[in-house]
């Protein structure tokens, strides 16, 4: 890290403290793996979408996410600040569609309206991809994996096929986990100071 990216503390030009400023992401990454196995518990028919997801959809993907967000922005990391912050609002909007009808402000979404908000967010997420060639093997399966998610689960809503939001359910667990991983991955190797596991 640059010299320009750290916070000193000087008193009377004699350097105290040097501040690195920690990584945000695998905070972010956690986030996103526990909410998104939390809500595919869900699609695979473990149990009913209830407020516990709901409260984790807000407090812990969409709030985190997109705090991270602000952290990478403020660290000069263009994707990661894309990625938190967009995922952020994906969450929020994800629990927002679904309290609005419950309160009467707004119809609940039509199959062809979820399945086209569900593959907007698929194009997106593929589309990051594509960036992520340039990063690490895992995030390259994250962001690939999470494509075919969003395309599963639009084709779903699509249908009306339950077999399918089962499906989707499965590669739901499978991302989440995979992003729980990363994350902390991350923490392990930076405490150990090598690469103890692949990212």
């Amino acid at each position: 890290m640059g010299e320009e990216e750290t916070a000193t503390i000087t008193i009377d030009g004699q350097k105290l403290l040097k501040h690195n400023p920690a990584n945000p992401a695998p905070l972010g990454l956690v986030a996103t793996g526990m909410t998104l196995i939390l809500l595919s518990f869900s699609y695979a028919g473990f149990y009913e979408l209830s407020s516990v997801i709901l409260a984790m959809v807000l407090a812990f993907g969409g709030t985190i996410d997109l705090i991270v967000g602000a952290m990478e922005y403020k660290n000069g990391n263009t994707f990661a600040t894309l990625a938190f912050g967009a995922f952020g609002s994906f969450w929020y909007s994800f629990a927002i569609l679904l309290i609005l009808p419950k309160l009467n402000l707004a119809s609940a979404p039509n199959s062809a309206s979820l399945a086209a908000y569900l593959f907007l967010w698929g194009v997106w997420t593929a589309v990051m991809f594509v960036a992520t060639l340039k990063i690490s093997r895992g995030f390259q399966i994250l962001f690939s994996t999470l494509t075919l998610l969003f395309f599963v689960l639009g084709l779903g809503a699509l249908t009306g096929n339950s077999t399918i939001n089962i499906i989707g359910g499965y590669v739901g667990i499978f991302v989440g986990l995979l992003a729980f991983y990363l994350g902390m991955a991350e923490v392990i190797n930076e405490i150990y100071g090598n690469r103890v596991l692949p990212t």
